[in-house]
């Protein structure tokens, strides 16, 4: 679940990692999470596969300046520019890193609880417009709740009715923060988006109770409306911070 993704965590360590707000072992550590190991195959000049310390040191040895979170679903490339073979992977996997400097991508697959990450060949993207992502994210956020009302969620899934209110009530998501470096405002569009990914994910689930074709068909594309902007939402809270 992207709530907790291995992608969000690398991507937000490594950039506090790459700005020295913190070494390459807390990196490691706070990118591990609660999982058992993860490796980093395919690395340049590095046959073997890495763990994440050493991937690390060998991403910085190699000149990484900044990391890019990508979210891509089919059809629509969050934080992806290419080239195909990376696009294909990515969007495989719904999420990966791109390292600007050795033009690297990082392609997670999840092996229980490891993290198994493919190394490839990555153009960074253009920078986000995090302001319009922001606001994207507010104005889906009234879109779903008001269509999802009119469709009747709270006899569906009245928990996902729940949240949605409490989620406009008090403005914010709650949850993780993201890493040294990263202003107040991406902390908490970052936690919105998180959380919204969640009620996404647990609504898409079933069609619930009993509805026409029409309404679940409605249903599902207002959910889907709603995670594709809290997916470009964390893609820009994620991204480097500014120096300033």
């Amino acid at each position: 679940m992207l709530t907790t993704s291995a992608s969000v965590r690398f991507t937000v360590w490594t950039n506090a990692m790459l700005t020295g707000a913190c070494d390459p072992d807390t990196a490691a550590t706070k990118i591990l999470g609660d999982d058992v190991g993860h490796q980093v195959a395919g690395l340049p000049g590095h046959p073997d596969p890495a763990t994440l310390p050493v991937a690390l040191n060998l991403l910085r040895a190699a000149g990484a300046k900044q990391a890019y979170l990508a979210l891509p679903i089919p059809g629509v490339p969050i934080g992806l520019a290419g080239p195909p073979a990376f696009n294909e992977a990515a969007v495989e996997s719904g999420e990966a890193v791109v390292l600007a400097g050795p033009e690297l991508g990082l392609v997670p697959a999840y092996v229980g609880p490891a993290v198994q990450w493919s190394v490839l060949p990555a153009a960074a993207p253009p920078p986000a417009d995090f302001g319009e992502a922001d606001r994207g994210l507010r104005l889906a956020l009234i879109d779903a709740a008001d269509s999802l009302a009119a469709l009747d969620v709270a006899r569906w899934k009245p928990e996902i009715a729940d949240a949605l209110i409490d989620i406009r009530k008090i403005g914010s998501g709650r949850g993780d923060d993201l890493a040294p470096g990263y202003d107040a405002r991406a902390v908490k569009t970052a936690a919105t988006a998180r959380r919204l990914l969640a009620i996404a994910d647990a609504a898409l689930e079933d069609d619930g109770a009993v509805v026409t074709g029409a309404e679940a068909d409605a249903r599902r594309r207002t959910l889907v409306e709603l995670a594709t902007a809290a997916r470009r939402a964390l893609v820009a809270a994620c991204a480097p911070p500014s120096a300033d």
